[in-house]
């Protein structure tokens, strides 16, 4: 990481990688810019518009060049870090996953993409770093992002001995202030002049951040000076009134190492409009982070995703260390979230009565927000309350949406913590967006619950059991919209002929499901009577015509024959199945291309004729197990054939489960995906 940040000239990185089975992209590594400025993208879902998230799914590097391009592609990102860089995000793309990717900025100059040499470091980096991730997984230990990114300082200068005492004595002579901040913004040096200028000693300030020692820098201006300098590598520049008739000129000029500050007394006549008048106002870095906390959740559509997004936006980017969540159920509140406890002190106060004397009831009943900052202040007005660890302030916060109480914010802190009105103010806008988006949370799950009550009942309740036959089948919805799709599968045991069909309506709604119903029923009867696949399909997309539903419809119908080990397939559309051979070969099988059912009404379907062995594993699935958007379906296809071909089978079941959690590691949860495996045995 570091190697790569040096030889590409980039001010800034950050390294993402994606835990197994997660939908989460974590920061791993972060370099030239401070933990407080990354924190609202220490977790990103992976189908978050952000450049890494794109750079992945779509496989290939993404180039931002200017402030405008990134808020033009990337609004969000754009609102919460407004200065002008450049970016590149580059994608970790391993032999058997996707498992993370890199973005790397530059201060913007003149170039309109990276150098050749830029990239092809850039390009041996990843080269090299999925070689580590493949290797790792395929030993059983892949590599997990730490539970906090590591910080990985810019490289130390080696300064000659005399050359920095004679630096030093040549800034204790300026008559103008002088200081030096680090990277995350803390002072590490300052002046004579300077400590006169800002009126406070170099001990007090050593290792803080100015704007958060001196009160009278603590404004938006303060704040705003610094991450603009750190982000663009640019000079930057800010007033600040320490005394009435008293403005001080902040000068800013960054670069790897840090930031040198240059700070002169102004007459009160030319000081900028941009000044830093004490007050209690808050900082500009919680501004940004309740921006881009507001858009998160904005985007959040289920109560696990409204917890989720507290869970990974509020700890590292207000400071607490423990949250938990709470929301109201028959009289009860009950725990849906929490970080920063263990799950067994937390357990104890899942369910608790709205009549308890607790704290977090009496936030609910009330709708008032308490703050403690201190722990003797907790104790007193709750002696018996556990305690956690050694947390020593808290903050209960009402979620009030509509002017109803839905539930509670608990944020505790290690450090006594005095809570002035300003934190408080941005802590009570915190809990109400929360609740707002809590409210559209709760709606949207009640009415998933209704839709997918509905799918699954237009779905086989089972398989049935088919003698000399193994069958598995699963269906996954898409984790966006609570409209219900058209995917189906079935397997007909009948008298006549044993029959398995897939298929998927155009459409992501009621009509869809509706015409889903109807034409799983008629490949369900005439199965039953023995047709064959392409009179089948011939006969429903005839239906279709009749119907005039202008929806569309893709269809695979399987025929087998268990005593001759063959099976008869015929297509409308669909996706190729693939046949994994009892020696582990596997191939997607070429069926003739026919139309969709419902486009042409006298369309004939032909009927292709395979040997299926005892032993070979039939796999019919939907579009939603291959579809990438921005990657073309054949090699998605011949990739999952590839997986299928050196995955150990040991029950259907559990293939079909690592089917579809390999097209969740490799894409976007985008279509709903319905799989139905077959596999003959003697």
């Amino acid at each position: 990481m570091a190697a790569v940040i040096r030889q590409t000239g980039a001010s800034a990185g950050l390294l993402y990688l994606r835990p197994p089975g997660d939908r989460l992209l974590w920061l791993a590594l972060l370099s030239g810019v401070s933990r407080q400025i990354a924190a609202p993208w220490v977790r990103a879902e992976l189908d978050a518009s952000t450049p890494v998230a794109d750079s992945m799914l779509q496989r290939r590097l993404v180039w931002l060049d200017s402030q405008e391009e990134v808020a033009r592609r990337y609004p969000q990102l754009g609102l919460v870090v407004p200065y002008d860089f450049a970016l590149a995000a580059a994608p970790f793309v391993g032999g058997i996953a996707v498992w993370g990717g890199l973005a790397l900025l530059w201060p913007v100059g003149n170039a309109a993409m990276p150098s050749s040499h830029q990239r092809e470091v850039l390009s041996e980096y990843c080269r090299q770093t999925v070689l580590l991730l493949d290797q790792a997984a395929a030993q059983g230990h892949p590599l997990l992002p730490p539970a906090e990114p590591r910080y990985l300082p810019a490289a130390s200068k080696n300064a000659d001995p005399g050359q920095a005492t004679a630096a030093l004595d040549f800034t204790e002579r300026l008559p103008q202030g002088c200081c030096a901040l680090d990277l995350e913004g803390r002072l590490t040096f300052i002046n004579r002049a300077g400590v006169e200028l800002v009126g406070a000693d170099a001990a007090s300030l050593a290792g803080r951040r100015p704007w958060e020692a001196l009160p009278w820098l603590s404004s938006p201006a303060s704040e705003e000076g610094y991450r603009a300098a750190v982000i663009s590598r640019r000079p930057a520049s800010f007033t600040a009134m320490r005394l009435p008739g008293r403005p001080l000129l902040f000068e800013l000029y960054p670069d790897d190492s840090g930031i040198s500050v240059h700070i002169t007394a102004v007459p009160q006549r030319t000081a900028t409009t941009q000044a830093a008048v004490p007050d209690e106002s808050v900082g500009a870095m919680g501004l940004y982070h309740l921006t881009h906390l507001a858009a998160a959740l904005s985007k959040a559509t289920t109560v696990h995703d409204v917890s989720d997004v507290v869970a990974h936006q509020i700890v590292p980017a207000f400071g607490p260390q423990g949250l938990v969540l709470l929301t109201t159920v028959e009289g009860r509140l009950h725990i849906i979230g929490h970080c920063g406890y263990s799950s067994e002190f937390i357990d104890r106060f899942d369910g608790m009565s709205l009549t308890s004397h607790a704290p977090t009831a009496h936030v609910q009943t009330t709708g008032d927000p308490v703050f403690f900052p201190t722990f003797a202040d907790f104790q007193r007005t709750y002696p018996e309350a556990p305690r956690y660890g050694a947390r020593n302030a808290w903050a209960f916060l009402p979620l009030t949406a509509s002017s109803r109480t839905i539930g509670s914010l608990v944020l505790s802190y290690d450090q006594p913590r005095p809570f002035r009105p300003a934190e408080r103010a941005l802590l009570t806008s915190l809990a109400a967006l929360i609740a707002q988006a809590l409210d559209r949370a709760r709606l949207y799950d009640a009415q998933h619950t209704i839709a997918h009550t509905l799918q699954t009942g237009l779905l086989p309740l089972a398989l049935p059991h088919i003698p000399g036959l193994d069958a598995a089948a699963r269906y996954q919805s898409a984790s966006h919209g609570v409209d219900i799709g058209g995917d189906f599968y079935d397997l007909i045991h009948a008298p006549t002929a044993i029959t398995a069909a897939i298929g998927d309506v155009q459409g992501h709604n009621t009509v869809a499901a509706a015409l889903m119903g109807q034409v799983r029923t008629a490949v369900h009867a005439h199965a039953a009577a023995g047709t064959s696949p392409g009179v089948i399909l011939a006969r429903i997309n005839r239906l279709l015509a009749d119907l005039d539903t202008n929806l569309f419809t893709s269809c695979l119908v399987v025929q087998l024959d268990l005593a001759s080990h063959r099976a008869r397939l015929a297509t409308a559309g669909h996706p190729s199945p693939l046949l994994r051979h009892p020696d582990g070969r596997t191939e997607v099988l070429s069926l003739t291309p026919q139309l969709l059912l419902g486009i042409d009404p006298d369309a004939d379907y032909h009927t292709t004729d395979i040997p299926l062995p005892p032993g070979a594993v039939l796999v019919l699935y939907t579009d939603g197990l291959v579809e990438v958007p921005g990657t073309d379906i054949e090699d998605t296809t011949n990739a999952l054939a590839r997986y299928l071909a050196r995955t150990q089978i040991q029950n259907l079941d559990q293939l079909a489960q690592s089917l579809v959690h390999h097209a969740q590691h490799s894409a976007r949860d985008h279509d709903d995906i319905a799989l139905l495996l077959i596999r003959p045995h003697p």
